[in-house]
This record gives C-alpha cells, structure tokens and sequence, in this order.
C-alpha cells in the first residue's frame, strides 16, 4: 500500500527537516513555518495561526493535559472539559462506593452545585512556546565532562526559567529533545478546581474492558466530562466554594458531520514517550528479555485480581483502577512484540545501520564508533537493567503492602532530626493520611496472594548478584516457600491492618520507632530498597548517563549524515501535533478493517448473561435506544456512530487527545491504538499503524438520549 505525504515539502527549522506527514509528533511552534495555502492542499481550511498562536486565541488554547498523564480538550465558554473515561477513572472510583456505585451506574451532575471536587487533580495549559537551545547550552563544550555539562545545563535552565516566570503566575518546564541536542521552553498555566460532572458507566465508557483493550473493532464510549474552575479573575485557584467557572481562551466547536474515510484529521496532545532512535540490539533486548519479564509479572498479579474482582462488588471497587492500570501495559507489551517481530523492526534496524557505517566511512569516520560503544554500553547495563524492572514491577505494581510501609521509612531513620525541627506531629498527620488512603483501596488477603506470587517470581528471575541479602532473610526465618514466607509475614506485621496501624499513630512516642524497625514487613523493604539502592540503581544510572551521551552523538550523526528526512523528536510529555486521514487497515492477510464502527457492534457483541459489571453488559436502555432508532441530530443514515481510526501517530499521554477536523472542529477523542499499532512507540507503520478514536457524536448521544443530560450538550456549540 503506498502511503502518501500530506504534504510533500520540506521546511528547514534550526536541526529539523520539517514536513508533515502520517508519521511524527510535532512541536506546535514550528507549524509557524507552514503557510494557508501550504495547509489548503492537503485539505485543512487552517492557518498556521489557527493551530497555534500566541497573539490570539488558537486550537492550542482548548488543547490541556489532564492529571499529567493525559490529554483533555475544553469545549464550551464554561470550562466543560473532555477527556478519556480511562483518564477520569481513578476520580469515578474514589467518588464511589456500595452506596453510590458510579463506576457501575455512571455519574451526571444536574446543575453545577453537584458536580464533585477531586482534590489533587490538575490540568495544565500551555501559553507559549520558546526554542532556548542557545540559552541552555550556553558555556557547554564538547570536550567537558557529563557532569560538568549536565551541571552547567541546570544553571542555565533555572535561570531561564526564573526570568520566564518572574513576577507572574505561570510555570516554566525546559525539555530536552533529541537526547539533548535541543531545548524548547513550555510556558505553563495550572488550575487546582476540576470538578467531576459526568461520567458514563462503566458498560459504556469501558466496554470491553480488557478483551477489546488494544483491539480493533472498538465499540467503547471512553469519555467522562470535568469543568475547570478559577477565582474571580480567570486565574487558577485553589477549591473555595467562590470559583467560577473557567472563561477559555478558546473552546472547541463540534462538528455534526462526522468522518468519511480520506478525511484530513489533526491530533493535539501530550504523547508521553517514544524511543524511535533505538539501536537494533535494544530493540531486540526489549522484545526478548524486557517485555517477556514484565508481562510475566503482571499476568501473575492480574490472575489474582481479575478473579477477586468477580467474586466480590467490594474488591471490584476498591481495585478497578489499580486493574486497569496494570492490565493497560501488560496488553500492550504483548501487541508491541507482535508487531515489532512480525514487521521485522530488528532487521529494519540492522540495516539502517548499516546504511549509518557505510556513510559514516565515506563522510565522517569519527561516527564509526558510536555504534560499537553503544554496544559496550548496553551489554554492561542489561542485568542492571532487569533488576530495576523487576523492582519496579514489584514494588509499584506489585503488592501494595511494602510501598505503604516504604512510606514509615523516613520517621523510622531520622526520627531524632525531626525531633529536633519540632515535625513530629506533621509527619504523624502525613502518614495518618496515608494510611486512610492505603486501606480506603485494600485487601489484605488478596494482597498476600499477590506477594507470593510475584516474590517467587522475582526470587527466579533477579540477578544472583542483587538477592542475597533478600534470600537469607527470607531461608533464615521462613524457608524456601514463598507462600509461608507470605501468610507469616502478613500474619505479624502492623501494617497490613488498619486498626493496628492507626493504633501506632495515634499513641505515636520515641518507643514506636522500635516497633516500627522491628516490623518484619518494615525489615523486608529496607532490605528490598537498600540492595537495589546500592547494587542496582547507581550503576544503572551510571551506565545510563554514558548511554545518554552517546545517544546524542549517535543522534546528530544520523541528522548529519542524512539531512534530507523528516526527523521529529521523541515523545516526552510535552504538548506535540500530528497530520493523519481517517481510514482503516489491512494488519493481516485476508483480514480488511472498516475505519468506523456503530451501535449496531454493541449489540452484536453483547452477552446478555453479563451483570453490569462484566465486559459485555449493556444498559437496557441503551439497548431501548438501539432498537428504536432514537439516536437523535447524532445519528446517520439510520445508525449510531461509535468509534472510527485514522492514521495520527499515538501513544500514551495521548489518551483524551481531541480528534479535529480540516475546520478546526472536534469530532472525536483519542483514546487508543489497534494491538498492531502498539510498535509505533519504537518504529511506525504506515500500513497498520492506527488511534482509535471515540466518535464525538457518540460522546454527546450518551449525554443527551442515554444520561438526559442535554444541559451539558447546550453549553456546547455544535456546528454542521
């Protein structure tokens, strides 16, 4: 299948060779080099000013990141907001209870006096942008030492950011791209007031769940609706009972007319990361060692949970979000692997590289190198590597006990110097805070069958060089069994019962800091924590700096010694722009994928045995709406949009991302990638790389005919 460019020129920009194409997350700021007829070929009725734009009001202005981990766009003169049920679903959860399960029922706030507070939750817009390499690398050589240099860079960058920032309200982050090679400056503006107002339930906004996780067809109405507030100014505040609702720079109009396969289609987001520069022997490390470990990991967790989950409505509700969390990744490793093995990314690497030599021979000898250290490199950090995976996915994704007791550490070991600074009492408050928080979302004997599990796990496949300590404690006391070691540890300890642990904060003296060192559970993550303090993370960072470094040179050699390509920087957080179409794909022999799903699906994959809080449950009410056709303005030509794919290059980060259109219109939110497209974190597809995407319409069909919330659907302004 060929693929096309949308637009076929190139831009010199400072180190890129800038164009637009399928591929590619773009900084907004470069789309200043474009011009409105550059634009209008392609088929997008936008200027450069359009997209972004510091002097007026530009899609920019609507586009924010969400928590900091996903994408929302605001879409009405009252701060509504639009972001991803899975992004939203940490806040449903803590909203519920076996009293008000708005997981299971969905949640809609019928005036503004109901809609919920979420203390702790962000968003973040961007103001401006500023390329500041010059300013950052100012006095850096490349004859001086990492540490010399990396101390240098952080000089320069507070100062930058200090000066950026002076005598206002708005934040500065600097962020490095191309492995250090460039430097961009993101001018930020963060409110503290976003309040839940709607939600879906769970059978529509995750419906599917984990078997459609990542796949396509898609069917899921992934959405949940929040509102920004602000002070009497517009400015960010703090909760008080006296904000107001958000006054936009700009909002999104909504486009009614849907999606027909070649349309034009822009993504506006926050990409977390990417690493489309890796050397053919990481890639083929990820695939065999890396993803194999972590899967294995997390498969064994999930076992556990998925099957708790089922049997009991109180688990279910006390761990949905953890679930989903660790079941998203776990999937998506599994569909990553696929396709960088069955599209033969390590090969497609072997012979860049060699490409890279042949080059280097002729134009720069001194590039030869590069490869071959980055070898060296790679080979030394490998077992460090795995050891800090391993710890990683045990301690944070994992059983909950030992990172909740991690939390005691620092008033067990300095309790004298807090003493001293009269912080007793704070600390105490902090870990009483703490401690609701842990048992609000906890389940002591689920979480020892978790520890067993993912201990012995961790016993066979750590390093022997990192265990020893860790297998002695263990042989010494327990045996060889992980799960005796596991049901005599819980069985002792304080800290897997909240009553024992609120006892010892509540009656907190000079003498619990004994208990406290005593605790077996307490002796286990210091020996946890300080082996992998001392024999796994300073030498992996160690290792990991020379990698850096060496990265950067491997970098600039490839811009150097072939300029002609379009060379877009890595994901890392920061607000990004992609050109795509919609269409669908052709992953398999004999398989063709329609870009664009509809109610219809629903129903078809609906199981009607499922209760509500299985993965193919729906609504009675939604099947009500189905069989009488009552889709409202949001329907066409008889059915019910749902879901549609296009080919904007995606990650995580992007999730919420708006979806728009040639106009500068919303017709659908991001919220996923089809199981072949996972690769597309480390190398693009053209062929079957695709988001997934929540049909806008669908999104305000719910609101209005399923939820009876229209209010919500007048505060918007919908355009055909």
């Amino acid at each position: 299948m060929i693929k096309k460019l949308l637009i076929l020129f190139i831009v010199s920009f400072n180190s890129y060779q800038f164009a637009i194409a399928d591929e590619g997350m773009w900084l907004p700021l470069l789309l200043q080099q474009l011009n409105e007829e550059q634009l209008k070929t392609n088929g997008f009725n936008l200027t450069p000013e359009d997209i972004y734009s510091v002097n007026q009001s530009s899609l920019k202005d609507a586009v924010l990141q969400f928590g900091g981990g996903c994408t929302g766009v605001v879409v009405s003169p009252e701060g509504l907001l639009l972001t991803n049920h899975h992004c939203g679903y940490g806040r449903i959860q803590a909203h519920s209870s076996l009293e008000n399960d708005y997981l299971t029922n969905g949640f809609w706030a019928i005036n503004k006096e109901e809609e919920l507070r979420n203390p702790g939750l962000t968003i973040t817009f961007i103001s401006r942008m500023e390329d500041v390499t010059a300013k950052v690398l100012d006095g850096v050589n490349d004859q001086m030492e990492e540490n010399q240099r990396n101390g240098i860079i952080l000089r320069n960058t507070q100062k930058i950011k200090e000066e950026a920032t002076a005598n206002s309200h708005y934040g500065a982050i600097i962020k490095e791209f191309f492995y250090g090679n460039q430097y961009f400056m993101f001018i930020t503006e963060t409110y503290k007031d976003i309040r839940l107002v709607g939600a879906p339930p769970s059978s529509i906004g995750k419906f599917g769940a984990d078997t459609d996780n990542w796949v396509w067809p898609r069917h899921t109405g992934d959405f949940s609706v929040f509102r920004i507030y602000a002070d009497a100014d517009n400015k960010p505040a703090s909760y008080s009972p006296d904000n107001v609702p958000y006054k936009p720079k700009h909002f999104l109009p909504i486009s009614m007319n849907g999606v027909q396969k070649n349309d034009p289609s822009l993504i506006f987001g926050f990409p977390g990361s990417t690493q489309q520069f890796l050397p053919s022997f990481a890639v083929k490390f990820i695939t065999d060692e890396v993803n194999p470990l972590r899967i294995k990991m997390r498969e064994a967790s999930l076992s556990i949970i998925d099957a708790a989950m089922k049997a009991d409505d109180e688990i279910r509700i006390k761990y949905a979000a953890r679930q989903s969390g660790i079941s998203n990744a776990y999937k998506k490793w599994i569909g990553e692997n696929l396709g960088l093995k069955r599209k033969k990314a390590f090969e497609q690497k072997l012979e860049f590289e060699s490409k890279f030599k042949g080059l280097a021979n002729v134009k720069n000898q001194n590039y030869l190198k590069i490869l071959s250290e980055l070898k060296e490199n790679h080979e030394a950090q490998k077992k460090y590597r795995l050891g800090r995976d391993l710890f990683r996915e045990f301690i944070f994704y994992g059983p909950q006990l030992i990172r909740f007791v991690s939390d005691f550490n620092n008033i067990a070991i300095n309790y004298e110097r807090i003493e001293k600074d009269k912080a007793v009492d704070s600390e105490i408050e902090k870990l009483k805070q703490k401690t609701r928080g842990h048992f609000k979302n906890y389940d002591k004997n689920l979480d020892q069958r978790i520890f067993a599990a993912l201990m012995e796990i961790y016993l066979e496949e750590i390093n022997s060089e990192f265990k020893s300590e860790l297998q002695s404690l263990i042989t010494s006391k327990y045996g060889n069994s992980t799960d005796e070691f596991a049901e005599k540890l819980y069985d002792k300890t304080i800290f897997s019962d909240f009553d024992k642990t609120s006892n010892l904060l509540d009656n907190f003296s000079s003498s619990s800091i004994k208990k406290i060192s005593k605790d077996p559970v307490f002796s286990l993550m210091r020996t946890l924590f300080i082996s992998f303090q001392t024999k796994i993370e300073p030498e992996y960072f160690r290792l990991e700096g020379e990698k850096d470094k060496l990265m950067r040179e491997y970098v600039k050699a490839i811009q150097t010694l072939i300029p002609n390509k379009n060379y877009w920087p890595d994901a890392n957080l920061t607000m990004r722009v992609g050109f795509g179409k919609i269409e669908g794909s052709s992953p398999h022999d004999g398989m063709n994928y329609e870009f664009k799903t509809t109610l219809r699906g629903v129903i078809q994959k609906r199981n009607p045995e499922h209760k509500p809080t299985e993965e193919f449950y729906v609504p009675e009410k939604l099947v009500e709406l189905y069989e009488n056709k009552d889709y409202g303005p949001y329907g066409e030509n008889g059915e019910m949009p749902v879901c549609f794919t296009a080919s904007n290059h995606t990650t995580g980060g992007n999730s919420g991302s708006p979806i728009i259109d040639a106009e500068g219109k919303l017709i659908g939110l991001n919220f996923d990638r089809s199981w072949e497209s996972t690769m597309s974190d480390i190398k693009y597809d053209p062929e079957i790389c695709r988001n997934i995407v929540v049909d806008i319409r669908y999104v305000l069909f719910i609101i209005d005919k399923f939820a009876g919330a229209k209010h919500l659907v007048e505060e918007m302004s919908l355009a055909n």
